[in-house]
């Protein structure tokens, strides 16, 4: 074989390798690239109660609940679906009802969102691209905001929200 071909083997051997790394990379993180689901995206197909995943939406008007300590219930609604949210711990400063939020944590087999953690808007303009383009999607939005009646939504059933650990 002369040295062009060593070459032109060694490199096609190079791209193969580099290519097969990036296809089982990509494969491994298919699952979990979702940036967030919605409350209509979990009451349609929820996940494994151990897969961790984000739940996008606006805090429903009249849901939030503070228990004893740092233990605060809430529902994050679409406007067409509702999830209940059990967290503990402090949340940020600009957490309120009606407001856009961003939760992280598992949905328990009851239902019920536990979160470990809360994601708030930072400013009057700001929403998660994503819940705001669930949310034009739906209709639900125009001239920067949820439409008014975009607070009131359909309650998932759910069992009594359980503090995690208690």
């Amino acid at each position: 074989m002369t040295r062009k071909g060593k070459r032109l083997l060694t490199i096609g051997s190079m791209l193969a390798v580099v290519g097969a790394a990036t296809g089982l990379v990509l494969f491994a993180f298919s699952s979990s690239i979702s940036l967030f689901s919605s409350p209509t995206e979990l009451a349609s197909h929820a996940p494994n109660p151990a897969q961790r995943i984000r739940l996008g939406g606006l805090v429903e008007k009249g849901s939030v609940q503070r228990g004893g300590g740092d233990l605060v219930r809430f529902r994050v609604t679409d406007s067409v679906e509702s999830v209940a949210v059990v967290y503990r711990g402090i949340l940020p400063d600009l957490f309120r009802e009606e407001q856009g939020v961003v939760t992280e944590g598992t949905l328990g087999p009851d239902r019920v969102f536990t979160a470990d953690a809360v994601l708030a808007k930072h400013d009057e303009n700001y929403m998660p691209k994503e819940v705001v383009d669930d949310l034009k999607q739906r209709g639900l939005w125009e001239d920067g905001k949820p439409k008014p009646a975009a607070t009131s939504a359909k309650a998932v059933p759910v069992a009594s929200a359980a503090a995690p650990g208690s």
